[in-house]
């Protein structure tokens, strides 16, 4: 398989610009230019191990790793560093815990305020009056 950036972008569900940034921040190699002789030098083409990696960072954004955390990732990868891995993912779930404790305590406190503003049709909305600076 032999993918213009385009084609990989678009199998990885992300823009160009994104694969570009990932290849720039050293997520993603930057493959040599294949033929044409003139300006521009031909056209990169990337393959199936592109795809995966892109697909791999992908999926590790999706669980809440940062950047530089999947760059630790990518290079864990090679060296088959479980114990790194397990702490790393054990961080990320206990981020992800504060996260669901925090947008918990949102809902229940925008649920309050709804009942509120149902209750009476009199008076300034609760909901906008709790947004007023």
């Amino acid at each position: 398989m032999q993918l213009t950036i385009g084609k990989l972008a678009a199998a990885g569900e992300v823009g160009v610009e994104t694969v570009r940034y990932y290849q720039r921040r050293g997520l993603l190699e930057t493959p040599a230019r294949s033929g044409g002789d003139g300006w521009g030098g031909g056209i990169r083409r990337y393959g199936e191990d592109d795809l995966r990696r892109l697909k791999f960072i992908r999926s590790a954004q999706a669980s809440g790793f940062t950047l530089d955390e999947i760059s630790e990732l990518l290079a864990l990868e090679a060296s088959d560093d479980r114990v790194r891995v397990r702490t790393l993912a054990r961080q990320r779930i206990e981020m992800l815990d504060e996260k669901i404790a925090q947008m918990t305590q949102t809902r229940a406190a925008l649920a309050r305020l709804a009942d509120q503003c149902a209750a009476s049709d009199k008076g300034p909305c609760p909901i906008l009056a709790a947004f007023e600076p």
